[in-house]
């Protein structure tokens, strides 16, 4: 029998709280009434309501549904999860793995980061909440209640350090979870989402689904970003024969017979030679593994959009 008191923290003042990993094991949980506190959900869960939280530090493992924040203000929050929401909030600092557009309505002084955190339990703890740690749509936020010539949302200072924001939790029992907040170590690929370009040359790289796709786009990923390429976006998606066509062009018969086995893990790659960088990293690091690179730097752009604009289509954003 589920007692509802176990999934719900309520009416608690400065105090430091959570839950340890296993312990929400995807059930549904509520935040309320809460004001300067520390809160840790470190498993994945079903949904996740926030009402009427002031002054809140908080950490929300993956979500498998939605995350509604309701009447906050003045919270600084991490949060995983496949759809968020925000009404009649205010001050909101959000780091965030979303995998579908994050919705604002009547909030103000709302500001978002890239998601970033690790923990032994949390990659498996993605995996239970159904989300890929590369679709993370965290900088495309839309305002259902937009303003006329104000702007209710921005981003965070790119050299945001989390742990400004959330500290690591200070209570004994909680500590036993195995925390980083390092960049490097983040569960999640850290994008620069709609953040300006730092040049007007990408590449897409797209990787086919095996046994080892997660590692090697992560390979690929510490290999571009450790020569100063800057990883703008990535995303996990299925595709068919028609799609290959559509964004493979001349090379997607080599491609077709790969697409069967599961979904594809696109990055897109950004930075003056972003193009040569990638092809060479690929010929020296993953000499036996077919992926798709961009052909020059002429065609990279429309790669990258053409992947962009289907994937899109299909996530329904």
């Amino acid at each position: 029998q589920i007692d509802p008191k176990d999934y719900t923290f309520s009416g608690l003042k400065d105090e430091t709280v959570g839950r340890l990993p296993g312990k929400v094991a995807g059930q549904q949980f509520i935040i309320q009434n809460c004001e300067n506190c520390s809160i840790y959900i470190f498993d994945h869960s079903a949904t996740i309501t926030i009402d009427d939280c002031v002054n809140c530090r908080i950490f929300l493992g993956p979500i498998k549904g939605s995350v509604f924040f309701r009447d906050c203000k003045d919270c600084k929050c991490v949060v995983a999860c496949q759809q968020f929401r925000t009404r009649d909030c205010r001050k909101l600092e959000v780091f965030l793995c979303c995998a579908t557009q994050p919705i604002i309505e009547s909030s103000t002084g709302m500001k978002f980061g890239c998601f970033q955190y690790y923990y032994p339990e949390l990659a498996l703890q993605f995996k239970d909440a159904g989300l890929s740690i590369f679709n993370n749509t965290w900088s495309n936020i839309h305002d259902f209640t937009p303003v006329s010539g104000e702007n209710n949302w921005g981003l965070l200072p790119e050299d945001a350090v989390v742990q400004d924001y959330v500290p690591l939790p200070s209570s004994e029992e909680l500590k036993a979870v195995r925390v980083s907040t390092d960049a490097m170590k983040s569960i999640i690929p850290i994008t620069r989402g709609r953040r300006q370009k730092s040049s007007d040359e990408s590449c897409l790289a797209v990787f086919f689904a095996g046994d080892y796709t997660t590692a090697n786009a992560r390979k690929l990923i510490d290999e571009m970003t450790g020569k100063g390429f800057q990883l703008v976006q990535t995303k996990e998606v299925s595709m068919k024969a028609e799609d290959a066509h559509r964004v493979f062009q001349q090379c997607a018969s080599e491609f077709i017979p790969l697409l069967e086995k599961g979904p594809v893990v696109a990055l897109e790659f950004n930075g003056d030679g972003a193009v040569e960088g990638c092809q060479s990293t690929i010929n020296d690091v993953f000499s036996g593994t077919k992926v798709f690179v961009s052909e020059s730097k002429a065609s990279a752009s429309q790669d990258v959009d053409n992947f962009y604009n289907f994937a899109d289509m299909q996530m329904g954003m």
